[in-house]
């Protein structure tokens, strides 16, 4: 696609999940484009390093920690944008986990409950305190869902990430309507296996019982012989969505996968 390099001077991004993977590429890309960035994580240490890339790639940052499902914490974390940059023009809600895959039946409550508060509630809180900010210009939302519970259904035992990663499809359909007169765009990009660390925050339970055998042909992404796709792959379709170069984009899932999920779908 080849980037503009001054293309998003001047705007204000927010990203959630900063502190790694994803959203850490998309907010040294995006600063690379000449965003200034506001970076959330759990993890205090993480988003200062991301900040310290940001600010290396000559844009400025803000690092803030935050729980995406606190209403307090988003509330907090958009006085303290506007009072730095004073406008909002990207938001990035990619923070997720996914959390313990285990049977219906063992997968309990609270399990249940933790996993859509983040993935879900986090989204919808990441969006709800951030769209009178772009209300004020238009600006562009993306939202971070998966292959699982879009196109993919065999991950036995993933029920409450695949649900959130559905739910937030419908979301992004219902909003991208809602706002579109205030020049608010809204997409989901929907990544399948790529080389981040979310994998560390997963938990699975007594899934061999469960697990459906399949086969599979050599190589589980057709286009890479099997090999993960990487974080900045996904960053460069992020700041692709965010900018003016997908003016006429909005209410898109987009799968980035290098066919992983046609082939497991």
């Amino acid at each position: 696609m080849g980037m503009n390099e001054n293309e998003l001077v001047g705007k204000v991004a927010l990203i959630t999940g900063a502190g790694s993977g994803i959203g850490k590429a998309a907010a040294v890309l995006m600063a690379k484009a000449g965003a200034n960035i506001v970076a959330i994580s759990r993890t205090q240490d993480e988003v200062d390093e991301t900040i310290r890339e940001v600010e290396k790639a000559g844009s400025q940052g803000l690092a803030l920690t935050a729980d995406i499902s606190s209403e307090e914490d988003m509330k907090r974390v958009y006085e303290q944008l506007e009072k730095r940059f004073g406008r909002l023009d990207i938001i990035f809600a990619n923070a997720g986990i996914n959390g313990v895959w285990a049977p219906i039946d063992e997968l309990t409550p609270e399990e249940w409950r933790k996993t859509i508060d983040i993935n879900l509630t986090g989204t919808y809180m990441t969006v709800h305190f951030g769209v009178p900010l772009l209300k004020r210009q238009g600006g562009a939302i993306i939202i971070t869902a998966s292959v699982n519970g879009t196109r993919i259904f065999t991950n036995t035992g993933s029920t409450a990430y695949s649900s959130t990663k559905a739910a937030q499809v419908a979301f992004t359909q219902l909003i991208a309507l809602e706002l579109a007169k205030h020049k608010i765009r809204v997409n989901v990009v929907c990544p399948g296996a790529i080389d981040t660390e979310i994998d560390d925050n997963t938990q699975h339970r007594n899934l061999e019982a469960i697990t459906e055998p399949a086969e599979f042909p050599e190589g589980e992404i057709p286009l890479t012989d099997g090999k993960p796709g990487t974080s900045e792959q996904v960053a460069d379709l992020v700041l692709f969505l965010a900018s003016d170069r997908a003016s006429h984009i909005t209410g898109t899932p987009v799968w980035i996968d290098g066919g992983e999920s046609l082939l497991l779908g």
